[in-house]
């Protein structure tokens, strides 16, 4: 790695070790309960059938915190080498593609991409598998005689240290490695399937759809029950859609703005939508423009949303950081895009862009996580009532709570002359407790409202 390359990522470390240490908030702290609270084999036969992933990535977790440990650093850091180790490989396949400066800068873009930065810091999948669908498709192009690749790519084809099995083992692994880690992995390597389908590679082909369909078959009993336990609970939570993503054009609309701002937002909202929307334009105007110099990225990039839109309306899902994998492959197209401009300072424009937004998360804590952390100090009670499956953040942070779910009060004697409220998710899951406590005689007398949550003090009145 060249001096300047190496400073680049050093940079980009620094950036991500900014507020890291902000607190967990729900689906975090979900993934701390389980990789603390459950064995290996427990993670795939008890966790794994009632979530909506599959195990590897809680797999992986348990096995760097039973190093590590479970702070919000150690949780969220395996995000941050996988940023780092995307953005190489990004530069890896650019520079075959394109050249050593191409490779530079779609690099860059990555890096200190709004939304990428974000997601670097969430311990969650999502960069995860990120990274394994990069790496599948760097192998991809250096096979090079598949056809997928530039002149330069084929130039290559003498110097290739894998070869062309090892080559195609690869792209295999690493394409399995991302499907058991986030199953919506299966919109991006369905079109590159087309594709290689497309250029008459048909061993590749068939090899890579029958491993495929082996995984698939072998998770089939995973599938089954966590497909009926999804089912269920569609039924039981009326608002569920809306935390899964249902197929709207607001949702829509949010992938590229998010994927160019990242999770910031701001009133009045329809300056956001102006704001936004302005940059959005300018930044995916050069993204297309890149895709008209390699087609086959933006085929990749077309037909994974495009799969992802029709699923959608079979199974609500379109939430744009499902679709984080995209991310390299526009950060690939934009400097492309970008190439041979007479007005060279625009590469620099989308960069300062990019950072200003990437600020606004970092140095701003009302453009972070929910706070959970300064929420727990509110709680001078031994015990609180909230929606239970939303309890792990308080647990998290308060392990000495007795936490009563808040489903029950409307069937629970409460003897209690002042309780604590914590209604988180109450809005999802329908439950309006507000109207209950009300009929039981209690009266809000305090409220605490931090980002994201809040908690409520109840005293009952005769």
């Amino acid at each position: 790695m060249d001096k300047k390359l190496l400073l680049i990522f050093i940079l980009a470390l620094l950036v991500r070790l900014i507020s890291i240490d902000q607190s967990l908030w729900l689906d975090e702290a979900t993934t701390a309960r389980v990789v603390k609270e459950y064995g290996f084999t427990q993670i795939v036969n008890e966790f794994s059938v009632r979530d909506f992933h599959p195990p590897l990535y809680y797999l992986f977790m348990k096995l760097w915190t039973n190093i590590f440990g479970y702070s919000e650093i150690v949780l969220r850091f395996p995000s941050v080498i996988f940023s780092l180790l995307t953005g190489y490989v990004i530069y890896k396949i650019a520079k075959l593609l394109n050249g050593y400066i191409i490779g530079i800068w779609a690099s860059i873009f990555f890096l200190i991409n709004p939304l990428i930065i974000y997601y670097s810091q969430e311990a969650r999948m999502y960069m995860m598998v990120t990274f394994f669908l990069t790496v599948a498709l760097y192998f991809l192009m250096i096979i090079s005689h598949v056809g997928l690749a530039s002149a330069s790519v084929l130039k290559t084809r003498s110097r290739n240290p894998f070869g062309m099995t090892k080559s195609i083992v690869m792209f295999n692994i690493f394409s399995i490695l991302a499907f058991v880690t986030f199953y919506g992995s299966i919109f991006l390597i369905i079109p590159v399937l087309i594709y290689i389908l497309y250029k008459k590679k048909y061993s590749i082909f068939f090899t890579s759809c029958f491993l495929l369909l082996a995984v698939f078959f072998l998770l089939t009993p995973l599938l089954y029950q966590q497909f009926i336990n999804a089912r269920a609970q569609l039924r039981l939570v009326p608002n569920w859609t809306q935390v899964l993503g249902s197929t709207n054009l607001k949702n829509f609309l949010l992938i590229p703005l998010k994927f160019s701002l990242g999770r910031i937002s701001f009133y009045p909202k329809w300056l956001y939508w102006v704001v936004s929307g302005l940059w959005t334009s300018f930044v995916f105007f050069f993204i297309l423009k890149g895709g008209l110099k390699n087609k086959f990225l933006l085929f990749l990039v077309i037909g994974s949303l495009g799969l992802g839109i029709l699923f959608s309306f079979f199974t609500p899902l379109l939430q744009y950081f499902r679709f984080l994998y995209l991310i390299p492959l526009i950060c690939i197209l934009m400097p492309l895009g970008l190439a041979n401009l007479h007005l060279k300072g625009v590469n620099w424009i989308i960069v300062g862009g990019f950072i200003i937004w990437s600020l606004f998360y970092l140095l701003n804590p009302n453009f972070q996580r929910e706070d959970w952390k300064s929420l727990a100090l509110y709680l001078n009670k031994d015990r609180v009532y909230m929606i239970y499956s939303s309890s792990d953040p308080v647990s998290y942070y308060r392990k000495d709570l007795k936490i009563i779910d808040l489903k029950t009060v409307e069937d629970k004697n409460i003897i209690d002359p002042e309780i604590i409220i914590i209604p988180y998710t109450t809005n999802i899951h329908g439950i309006d407790y507000q109207k209950i406590l009300k009929q039981k005689k209690y009266k809000l007398i305090k409220k605490e409202v931090v980002r994201g949550a809040s908690v409520e003090t109840w005293k009952f009145f005769k």
